[in-house]
């Protein structure tokens, strides 16, 4: 970790420089997956009050751990506790967010579990029930909308089959010449087919 410091710097003695260093180095640990980050220490003083402002950027967050002490050493080690746990509360955000893998199991134990309780006077049969359940499991599919004023420009189908490059299987473009939404699909014999709307 690149460590760089702003101010009176030489007012915190070597000996907790080298120790502010080392836990900084410490925590580099978790931020450094890509590359390497950088903290920026800031040391200012108003009147008898020493201020540490440490500063790292980490997951697109910029975390600042601030400390004032009438010791310089202890505003340090006070900024540094306060970055520490900001860092540990953003990466446990990060880690423990719940990814879906399957949607559709997660939808087909919903519909299973929010299904009426069958009536009294006529007994439910499993037959029936797993039928209602795949039903609701149609019904709950959804159709995503393609946006098509997000701001792209119109392309021509040169620079669509440009555009596809070898990764891509289809690709939905507005023409320039007729203006109206196009389907470029590359065939497995590598060549395209063009569907005009």
């Amino acid at each position: 970790m690149k460590i760089s410091y702003t101010g009176k710097f030489e007012e915190i003695p070597q000996r907790q420089r080298a120790k502010l260093e080392a836990k900084l180095q410490k925590l580099s640990k978790v931020l450094e997956r890509r590359g390497e980050k950088e903290a920026h220490i800031v040391i200012t003083q108003e009147r008898f009050l020493h201020k540490v402002e440490i500063t790292v950027n980490a997951w697109d967050h910029a975390l600042v751990g601030i400390g004032t002490n009438a010791d310089v050493t202890m505003a340090a080690s006070e900024a540094f506790d306060r970055l520490e746990k900001q860092l540990l509360k953003l990466r446990e955000r990060w880690r423990d967010t719940k990814r879906v893998r399957d949607k559709e199991a997660d939808g087909e134990k919903a519909s299973i579990t929010l299904e009426p309780a069958p009536s009294k006077t006529k007994p439910a049969k499993p037959a029936r029930i797993a039928k209602e359940a795949a039903s609701e499991k149609k019904a709950a599919r959804k159709v995503f909308r393609v946006n098509h004023s997000d701001g792209r420009k119109p392309m021509t189908l040169e620079e669509a089959m440009l555009e596809m490059e070898a990764s891509q299987d289809y690709l939905v473009y507005r023409d320039a010449q007729t203006d109206r939404v196009t389907v470029l699909m590359r065939r497995s014999d590598g060549h395209f087919d063009l569907i005009e709307s």
